[in-house]
């Protein structure tokens, strides 16, 4: 019901959010003498923040036509390397003659879509063949696909693994460290060759180190508040109606409730930006809350899933989780270097839950493991931005070559 709801306020919004548009757009056309008038700057800076407030965000593009080595500009093309129906591996594909490591980023399936991680592609295409995890919006995935449960986001990274070859280098990114050391634990305990390294990032393999409100939430409800507050069918418009899922748009609700007055200010100075003129702030902005407000639709059962298994069980930290009956053992990984990566300032995996993964992988000798905790660095800025830059992706680049 609360799905149908949700859509049945965009069908009456977008009318109203075409007419602001074209208000925006005469009282800024420069052919219109009224555009000229003092009050006409402040009135189309109302009309485009409606209008932002009001839009339906689509999935954006990675855009990565170009990248830099050895200082000309070299041709990129992305390519679908496997397509699966609630994820497809991409390939950025580099016009360059060269042997550099293959990286696997695993994005999180956690409201936000892969390309969330563009500028983290982008600072690795340089020096790596990067493949990346491209999650599907699950209302887009029709039934007759099928569940998807924690156990099969598991199997899909031992496929991926398995696809990519022995030399892969995995890079996992917040939500997807949990699996993601599954995958290469039972991998190694069945004797097979797992990856090079393994670079984890804010994660929440022990997230009972340093709890944050996030983790707080999951272990104060219980497991049928989420079923039953969070989890509604997929209206039948869609390719994946009635399908069970946790829908993009409660997730973003909850993004901005953690900083609401972060998102008020930063609205504000938006419409202060265009009524100022100030072009090259606004278009900062527009691009930060295109990506931000883009969010997809997670399977409920995978939601569930990890909710009870790592917020509310710690089966992972404990030694206690079965996937498909097997007992992840991750002291079984001997071959793989493990650098695990964690912010300073991060609110949502707090300090340790990430490193906690050394305690786990006993089988590994202190020669292969490293950590850095990254000053000043909030959970955004260990994957984006300067700091990602130019303190962060160097360190990922010299512990891939150091293990390759």
């Amino acid at each position: 019901m609360l799905y149908a709801l949700h859509e049945m306020r965009h069908a009456w919004l977008a009318p109203w959010n075409d007419v602001a548009a074209a208000h925006r757009d005469l009282l800024t056309n420069p052919f219109n003498p009224l555009a000229y008038l003092p009050a006409s700057r402040r009135l189309a800076a109302g009309f485009d923040l409606f209008c932002r407030v009001t839009h339906r965000y689509e999935k954006p593009e990675f855009g990565l036509t170009t990248t830099a080595i050895d200082g000309r500009d070299v041709a990129v093309e992305e390519r679908v390397a496997v397509e699966k129906p609630f994820c497809t591996l991409r390939h950025f594909r580099r016009d360059a003659r060269r042997s550099d490591p293959t990286l696997l980023v695993v994005a999180p399936l956690s409201g936000h879509f892969a390309t969330l991680l563009r500028e983290t592609v982008r600072a690795l295409l340089p020096a790596h063949e990067v493949y990346i995890t491209d999650w599907t919006d699950a209302k887009l995935v029709p039934l007759a696909a099928g569940p998807f449960h924690l156990d099969d986001y598991v199997d899909t990274m031992r496929e991926f693994i398995r696809f990519l070859g022995p030399d892969v280098h995995v890079i996992s990114v917040c939500q997807p460290t949990v699996p993601v050391l599954a995958a290469v634990s039972l991998m190694a305990a069945a004797g097979e060759p797992t990856p090079r390294t393994m670079v984890m990032m804010g994660g929440p393999i022990d997230p009972r180190r340093s709890p944050t409100a996030v983790n707080n939430l999951a272990t104060r409800k219980p497991l049928s508040w989420f079923d039953r507050t969070l989890i509604h069918p997929v209206p039948l418009k869609y390719p994946g109606g009635m399908r069970r899922v946790y829908p993009g748009f409660l997730q973003h609700l909850g993004f901005v409730a953690m900083n609401p007055a972060r998102h008020a200010d930063a609205h504000w100075e938006y419409y202060d930006h265009l009524v100022q003129g100030d072009g090259d702030s606004a278009e900062a902005h527009r691009r930060f809350y295109d990506e931000y407000n883009a969010v997809l639709d997670m399977p409920a059962e995978y939601y569930l899933d990890t909710i009870r298994t790592v917020f509310q069980e710690h089966a992972l930290a404990l030694g206690t989780w079965r996937v498909r009956g097997e007992l992840v053992q991750p002291g079984a990984i001997t071959r793989t270097a493990l650098f695990t990566i964690e912010g300073e300032l991060d609110d949502i995996s707090g300090n340790g839950q990430t490193e906690a993964a050394h305690l786990l992988c006993t089988g590994m000798p202190a020669k292969r493991r490293s950590h850095f905790l990254a000053p000043g660095v909030g959970h955004y800025g260990i994957f984006s931005g300067r700091r990602w830059r130019e303190m962060i992706a160097p360190r990922i680049g010299d512990f891939i070559r150091r293990h390759a």
